[in-house]
Parts: C-alpha cells; structure tokens; sequence
C-alpha cells in the first residue's frame, strides 16, 4: 500500500520545474487549437494573394 504515493512523484524535489513547463505547453497548445482556424485563414489568404499578382 505504501508503494503507491512512493510513485506518484508528489514529493519530487523539482515537482514544480516538472509541472510549470508542463501546464504552459499545455496551456500553449490549446491556445493555438483554439486560434488555428483564423491563423490557417490568413497563411492562405496570403498564399492567394501571392499568387495572383
């Protein structure tokens, strides 16, 4: 029974340099999901534009 909070890593003694990188890329990552349509429409708006000249 005692093995389990043994592996958990909650007493790791750089636990937050684990989980701040961690939660920012996540954070970072949904970020760009929720933008990838506006940022998608204006790399091929650009693409188009380029072309037509």
């Amino acid at each position: 029974m005692l093995d389990v909070p043994l592996h958990t890593g909650a007493t790791h003694p750089n636990l937050v340099w684990i989980l701040l990188p961690s939660l920012l890329s996540f954070a970072a990552g949904l970020g760009l999901g929720a933008r990838s349509n506006r940022l998608l429409d204006r790399v091929r708006s650009d693409d188009a534009s380029a072309s037509a000249e």
